[in-house]
């Protein structure tokens, strides 16, 4: 694959990062998406084993999400601000400590933004929890398991 190509495979895949945290966007199914086109065009052995892979990670996170109480965010009265300083906060912890940090990282972007907005420690720790019982768990599996499909394809890319 030439380099426009791989670099139009990670734009969609960023978009596709990013439509998880957009309610009605289809993101976790983009990156698939964007995975599967770039397995068929480079037709490696290493570009199977990572379509595959995708494939059950976005699966076991599609069942995980199920599992984990409905998306209420809005209700419980979080905003586009909220999701997006958590999805940054998971990019971020993604790439401080590979894999794991994503977890930490999603529950610290919304705290930061809740002690931005609120200003006291207690009142932010309260609205974090809040967010993650409204259906914080919910989207924070399917961005991991994103995290996880974009992450493996960058390692194959960079090293593969």
């Amino acid at each position: 694959m030439g380099a426009w190509e791989l670099l139009l495979v990670g734009a969609v895949l960023a978009l596709g990062l990013c439509g998880v945290l957009v309610p009605g966007v289809p993101g976790s199914w983009l990156v698939w998406a964007a995975v599967a086109v770039w397995a068929l065009r480079a037709r490696t052995g290493l570009a199977w084993v990572v379509l595959v892979s995708a494939t059950a990670v976005l699966l076991a996170g599609q069942v995980a999400r199920w599992l984990l109480p409905p998306r209420r965010l809005r209700q419980a009265g979080a905003t586009v601000k909220l999701q997006i300083w958590a999805g940054v906060g998971a990019v971020v912890g993604f790439c401080v400590i590979p894999v794991v940090g994503a977890i930490p990282g999603f529950v610290a972007g919304i705290y930061v933004c809740e002690r931005l907005r609120l200003g006291g420690h207690g009142d932010a720790v309260a609205s974090t929890r809040t967010a993650m019982r409204a259906g914080g768990s919910s989207i924070l599996a399917e961005l991991f398991a994103c995290l996880l499909i974009a992450g493996a394809w960058v390692g194959v890319v960079i090293w593969g």
